[in-house]
C-alpha cells in the first residue's frame, strides 16, 4: 500500500468515526480545499523580503499544508482519482507544454514560451 493510500484511509477513518461523510461532497471538499489553501496563503501575506519569507513559523506552515493536502486527498477519493496518476499525468503534460530548452530559467506561461 503506498503512503498516499495509507493516509487516505486514516483520513476516511477519522472522518467516519466522526460521522462526518455526510457533509463530504465534492463541493465542500473543493471549498474547504480554497479555504485552507487561503489560509495557507495569509501566512504569506504582507511578507516582502526572503529574510521574512524564511521566518514563517514551520509548525504553522506544517499545519496548513496538512489541512490542504488532507482536503485534497478526500476529493480525489470521493471522485475515485488515482492521486499518483492524475499528477503524474500532470507531469507528462507539463513536460511536453514546458520544453527544457525553452521554459528553462523563466516563469513565462508555455504560450508565451
Amino acid at each position: 500500500m503506498s503512503d498516499i493510500n495509507r493516509i487516505t484511509k486514516q483520513l476516511l477513518a477519522f472522518r467516519d468515526e466522526r460521522d462526518w461523510a455526510q457533509f463530504h461532497d465534492s463541493k465542500n471538499l473543493a471549498l474547504a480545499l480554497s479555504i485552507e489553501a487561503a489560509e495557507l496563503n495569509e501566512l504569506f501575506l504582507w511578507k516582502s523580503s526572503a529574510d521574512d519569507i524564511n521566518s514563517i513559523d514551520k509548525d504553522r506552515l506544517s499545519e496548513e499544508l496538512a489541512d490542504v493536502f488532507a482536503y485534497a486527498l478526500l476529493l480525489a477519493e470521493k471522485n475515485g482519482l488515482d492521486v499518483a496518476k492524475i499528477v503524474e499525468n500532470k507531469i507528462r503534460q507539463n513536460n511536453e507544454k514546458y520544453p527544457v530548452s525553452k521554459a528553462k530559467g523563466t516563469s513565462k506561461k508555455y504560450d508565451e514560451l
